[in-house]
């Protein structure tokens, strides 16, 4: 099946004819990011993409665990009907179910029964499929009878087994494949691209793509810098949705996973002109390499099909990492609670009973790709004198802030509320931390001063950050605060592991002995 799919139908003259304006509706914030208005064709083929697809990665991920579990459950029920012992046999039944379960899927990955177009039409791998299964059977029970105490019915066991798992394997694997072509034809799951640059190296490039008959790629449309006259307004059925800049905007709203730079390597000047705009976006950015001659290391390419990319840029924290974060957080928040409650509800008693007002502060503050997110703090100013915006940064002994609320913000206390916005997934429990939208230092935006500053938003912020334990807290006041920060930050992103995330939060309590910048 093709799956380089077109947009749904629409009237291109009569969107091009409405007035532009932002994606979402509504308008620029000062201070915040600048965003370039996108057209109203390119803001309705986005609300096509709002909805976030399925990783391919995490379905073929979940399809081990189901065949492992699923083996093994095989293997066990076998024992429990067919041996005249269950009970005595149930752990060799155990183990040399496992040992086939994992043997079977190690064979089956490396004969590639593990691809999405393998998958897809899955009669032409079942053969690969039934061979790993019935050697790996046959290791399994040839250990087992070198090692194991045999059940008097052990051939019938085996036997048993063995059909029940082939049996299992191709209905499963025929589900699974009308799954997938189905979820391909509704664009559940598929990798969303958009092509930079427009012209004949677009037309090439779209070409090639469409005459690979297995991939996932769905192009959502074309950007491009140059007038109607150099890059037409459709190329190869898609339409020139708008320039560069507005790509920025229009790749946070559609949920764009891809983007494909068609420009040939020879215009290194215009490829690094772009990647400066781009490299802000959570996405995978590779340029087509189909019309090079050059060819390089086979490892810097991925491939639709027989399609080269050379891979460029790659989303950070992706797929099953972003699966293990998430985990983290949870498994380490709920720990935290459950540790930290008595600090809760004193630091709420206390808030109350000083001054007037709720106990906790919402602050609007950016969040995973430029998303505006409420963070949740406790309440550390007078409520008539907070600023919610924190367009005005707190700064030392400042009158706004009340005696408990000095405490607090000297200890990070106040924080402590914001494992809340863990848990609903606004944050993440490291990252680098979300500043406030209207945040600037003097009369100049962090946008202002950082080239490429809202690259730090490709992942989701943090309660705590590589920055924070290296001493970059407190109030951002000189241009080379923020700079520092925001160098720490990509540092962060560009070198995360979970051992990591793990050593900054153990530094956390420790770095935060010293409290010279909070105030």
């Amino acid at each position: 099946m093709n799956k380089v799919d077109k947009p749904d139908a629409f009237d291109l003259e009569a969107l091009r004819r409405r007035p532009a304006m932002n994606a979402d509706g509504t308008s620029q914030a000062p201070g915040s990011e600048p965003r370039a208005e996108v057209s109203a064709l390119a803001r309705q083929i986005a609300s096509q993409y709002a909805v976030a697809n399925y990783s391919p990665s995490i379905v073929i991920g979940q399809l081990r665990f189901l065949e492992f579990f699923s083996l093994f459950a095989i293997s066990l029920a076998a024992n429990y009907f067919m041996a005249q012992q269950p009970d005595a046999h149930f752990v060799l039944s155990a183990v040399s179910g496992a040992g086939a379960a994992l043997l079977a899927l190690l064979m089956m990955q490396a004969s590639d029964c593990y691809h999405v177009s393998i998958l897809r039409a899955p009669m032409r791998s079942i053969a690969r499929v039934l061979i790993s299964w019935t050697v790996a059977v046959a290791l399994a029970s040839l250990a087992t009878l070198l090692f194991g105490d045999l059940d008097a019915r052990y051939p019938s066991t085996l036997a048993v087994w063995f059909a029940s798992g082939g049996a299992f394997l191709v209905i499963e694997r025929n589900l699974i494949g009308f799954a997938i072509r189905r979820w391909g034809r509704n664009g559940v799951m598929e990798r969303r691209a958009v092509i930079v640059g427009g012209g004949k190296p677009a037309k090439d490039l779209i070409r090639a793509l469409e005459q690979q008959p297995e991939n996932d790629i769905r192009i959502c449309g074309i950007f491009d810098d140059r007038n109607s006259q150099r890059s037409p307004d459709v190329v190869a059925g898609y339409p020139k949705l708008g320039n560069v800049a507005e790509l920025v905007e229009f790749a946070r709203l559609a949920h764009i996973d891809m983007l494909i730079i068609s420009l040939p390597l020879s215009a290194e000047a215009r490829i690094m002109e772009l990647l400066r705009m781009l490299w802000v976006l959570p996405v995978d950015v590779r340029l087509a390499a189909h019309s090079n001659n050059l060819r390089f290391r086979p490892r810097s390419y991925s491939h639709v099909g027989a399609v080269p990319l050379l891979d460029i840029l790659d989303k950070p924290i992706r797929d099953w990492d972003s699966v293990a974060k998430r985990a983290f957080d949870i498994v380490f928040s709920l720990l935290a609670l459950a540790l930290l409650w008595p600090v809760f509800i004193a630091t709420a008693i206390a808030v109350k009973t000083t001054s007037k007002g709720p106990v906790f502060f919402v602050q609007k503050r950016h969040g995973f790709n430029n998303e505006v997110i409420n963070v949740l703090k406790f309440r550390s100013m007078y409520t008539e004198m907070s600023d919610p915006t924190a367009k005005n940064a707190v700064t030392k002994n400042d009158p706004r802030v009340t005696k408990v609320g000095r405490f607090i913000r000297k200890t990070s206390i106040d924080e402590l509320p914001q494992i809340f916005n863990v848990l609903r997934g606004d944050l993440s429990l490291v990252g680098p931390r979300p500043h406030a939208v209207l945040g600037q230092t003097r009369d100049k935006t962090y946008g202002e001063i950082v080239e490429g500053y809202f690259a730090r938003h490709r992942v989701k912020p943090g309660v705590t950050g590589w920055a924070q334990i290296n001493g970059w807290r407190g109030e951002i006041d000189t241009d080379e605060k923020i700079k520092f920060r925001t160098a720490f930050d990509l540092y962060y992103i560009e070198n995360w592991s979970l051992l990591f995330d793990l050593k900054i939060l153990f530094l956390t309590p420790i770095k935060l002995l010293n409290t010279e910048n909070a105030y």
